[in-house]
Order: C-alpha cells, then structure tokens, then sequence
C-alpha cells in the first residue's frame, strides 16, 4: 500500500473509532472499556493505542471536536441575517450533534490549554448571538449565553428507553419558544456564572 493509501486508511479507522467512542461513552457511560470502542469500530486495540494511548486522551479528543462543532454552528448562526433565526439554527445544529452529550466528563480529565481556547471561543460566539438577539427584541432580557448552553446539554443527554422521532424536535421548539421576548414568568434565581460553569472542568490557565 502506497503511503497516501496507508494515511487514508488511518485517517478512515480514526474517524471510525472517534464516532464508536461518542456512541460508546455517551450510551453506555464513561467507565466503558476501550475494549468495546474498538469493537463497535471494528479496529483492533493496538489500532486504538496507537492513535489514543490513554481513555483520556480520547475523550480529550471529543471535546475538541464537540467544542470545533459549536463554533462552527455559531459562526453560521452569526451569517444567518435575521437574529432569532441565528440563534435558533445555533441551538438546533448543536441539539443535533448533541454538543453537550461528554459534559459529564467535567472534572475528570486534564483540560489542556487548546481545549481552554477553543471553549471561550465558542462562549465567546454564542455570547455575540445572544446579544444580537436580546439587543434586536427577539430574546427574553433574562436569559444568559450560559442558560443556553445548559439548555442544549439537557438536549444532548440519551433519552430513556430510546429516541421517538419527534419528541426531541418538539421539546426542543417549546423550549426555543420559552425564551422569545418578553417571557411570560420571571426566571427564579441568579443567573449561572461563568466561574461556576468552567469550574466544573477545573481551573482554567
């Protein structure tokens, strides 16, 4: 095999194992072996370790790539003219690829500083689409960047006893109309913190 035809090959059994371990740990918990990752990509171990030496290595890798997805959506919520229309496609393509399905993960592995990065700018994204929303009337005064954040991650969680094709879809546009302008009832409490949500993760450089 040529070395372009051995780096396509490596490059396929990457994106293999990386869509098993998503599946793996979201469905069946974070303490899955690898053992099963590698046999839902159908790859042996010693394809797994050599790309991903340890199981935190690997999931370091998924947050990367969820936290890449969100600021992808967030820059395409910002192209998007009208704002509530941007935000709503932002929630929706993250509720899709289930942006905060490894949230479960805070505090148990090393956030490395280009994880650190690329979080606050996708905060930083989602915070501009947030304001261009409230700033155009279209979103309740009271509802933070981070309110939307934990929102999509209760989206992202596997539903009990198997996906129905719809209830997703309809929850989620009763919960995009919960945060139109001007909200019918106050939000109880503080808003959440931007400490508290990255303490979560552990503390940032």
């Amino acid at each position: 095999m040529s070395t372009r035809g051995r780096q396509a090959e490596a490059a396929r059994n990457d994106l293999r194992l990386l869509r098993a371990a998503h599946e793996v740990f979201t469905t069946q918990g974070f303490d899955a072996p690898v053992s099963a990752i590698a046999k839902a990509a159908g790859v042996g171990m010693g394809s797994l370790y050599r790309r991903y030496r340890t199981k935190e290595e690997l999931l370091q890798r998924l947050c990367m790539i969820a936290m890449e997805r969100g600021v992808e959506a967030a820059e395409a919520g910002l192209a998007e003219p009208d704002p509530w229309e941007g935000l709503c496609l932002y929630v929706r393509t993250c509720v899709g690829f289930r942006a905060g399905a490894l949230a479960p993960v805070a505090g148990t592995i090393e956030v490395t500083d280009e994880m650190w990065r690329t979080a606050r700018r996708s905060t930083e994204l989602a915070g501009r689409l947030v304001t261009r929303a409230r700033e155009a009337g279209v979103l309740r005064s009271d509802v933070t960047t981070l309110d939307i954040s934990l929102l999509m991650e209760q989206f992202s969680r596997p539903a009990p006893g198997g996906e129905h094709p719809h209830v997703k879809e309809r929850l989620l546009t009763i919960a995009l109309d919960g945060l139109r302008a001007p909200g019918a009832t106050e939000l109880p409490g503080e808003p959440p913190s931007t400490e508290w949500y990255e303490g979560r993760w552990g503390s940032a450089p």
